[in-house]
């Protein structure tokens, strides 16, 4: 228990401190001048320890303070000078190259590739400058100018990698966050077109089922009462509609449908209002075979905004509903005898709009229009092989 604790704590103190720029930034510099002082102590033939000894191996540590602040053209400067001084006092070994090691890491890291490059060409003359006064002869100053450069530019690599890693990282939370505003957005234009279709499509029934029901009350209690129900049941079915896209909002457990979807077996409700109203509807679907829930959901939509088109502009006597199969495509067509106005007319209301989205969300295409020889027409083609193709 008590080593769970212990490392509890050693955990939160060191994300705390490794969450201060202040500390990461004088962390070198409380590390590296014992190294240094130990292992010139542990050379052989290096000269005593002096408090002078002990100051240059800090000195030759403070720049590294300053590695996320200023450019290699100071950095650069000032540590080789350190590293010379730290030299002269200490005689170290091999540790001495980890000061511009931590150096050229965040250098690297902070900035861009062609940078790192000028970076390793600039390090060269630094790490002859740093060796050549305290060689003993050519063989051994070129073995460790060559070791010392190969490990600066492992430094240099080390910092590049990072950084193209953190980019990496930051283009793929980019991307993410774009990608969830998308979806957010066509999120909502799939329940702003699923309240427009639902409301408008119920709206119009019952607008005209209360037309017929006020015109016969007195004279045909019956036919006024059917109209009455057909005003309950559509009023019903839209709640049950706007609940289903409105759900979601309110709890994201309700996302999943409790119901089949509509689709084109459902065409035959969507006439009854017609039918009540008085116009003549032929409804002609042939064997589709299988077809996506998306592609199911779409026709059905088109067909029921096409359908109330038709009873809240058209005033037309008969409506054609034809939705075949071509190979691959799903064929729908809406044609009626009347004359459009309003919005219908120019092709430029939100039902119309909204047709047209939903047969692009699926590769497909929607178009409406006057027929040559009168009346109003509705055209879609829904592709199944796009949809199929991203099924599972």
């Amino acid at each position: 228990m008590a080593a769970a604790v212990n490392r509890t704590i050693r955990r939160v103190v060191v994300a705390r401190l490794t969450r201060n720029p202040r500390v990461l930034d004088w962390l070198p510099v409380l590390v590296l001048p014992p190294v240094l002082i130990v292992d010139a102590q542990l050379t052989s033939d290096g000269p005593a320890l002096t408090p002078w000894g002990v100051l240059a191996a800090i000195v030759a540590c403070l720049p590294l303070v300053l590695r996320r602040r200023v450019g290699f053209l100071i950095l650069g400067p000032v540590m080789t000078a350190g590293i010379v001084l730290v030299l002269w006092q200490l005689e170290p070994g091999n540790t001495v190259v980890l000061i511009p090691m931590v150096a050229l890491v965040y250098l690297a890291y902070r900035g861009d590739r062609r940078q790192s490059v000028w970076i390793g060409l600039a390090v060269i003359p630094c790490v002859i400058i740093s060796v050549v006064p305290f060689g003993k002869d050519v063989s051994e100053i070129a073995s460790v100018v060559v070791r010392n450069v190969a490990l600066c530019l492992l430094a240099l690599a080390v910092g590049d990698n990072l950084r193209s890693r953190r980019e990496s990282m930051e283009r793929l939370i980019t991307f993410q966050e774009e990608e969830a505003r998308r979806r957010v957005g066509e999120e909502r234009l799939r329940i702003a077109r699923e309240v427009h279709d639902v409301v408008a499509h119920a709206m119009v029934a019952i607008n005209v089922q209360a037309g017929v029901a006020a015109h016969l009350i007195d004279d045909d209690n019956s036919q006024a009462r059917e109209a009455l129900m057909r005003i309950k049941e559509a009023s019903g079915e839209a709640l049950d509609d706007l609940r289903a896209a409105l759900g979601p909002l309110r709890d994201p457990a309700l996302a999943a449908p409790v119901a089949p979807a509509a689709g084109f077996d459902g065409l035959e409700a969507l006439t009854v209002g017609l039918r009540s109203a008085g116009v003549d509807v032929t409804l002609d679907v042939e064997p589709l075979g299988h077809v996506p829930s998306s592609v199911h959901g779409a026709g059905y939509r088109i067909v029921q905004e096409a359908l109330t088109n038709v009873l809240r502009h058209a005033q037309a006597s008969s409506v054609r509903v034809a939705v075949r199969r071509e190979g691959d495509v799903i064929l729908i067509d809406v044609t009626d005898d009347g004359t459009p106005t309003n919005a219908a007319s120019d092709g430029t209301g939100n039902g119309v709009r909204g047709m047209s989205e939903r047969a692009a969300a699926l590769g497909g295409t929607a178009t409406s229009g006057p027929l040559a020889d009168g009346g109003w027409g509705v055209s879609a083609s829904l592709p199944l092989a796009t949809t199929l193709a991203g099924s599972p």
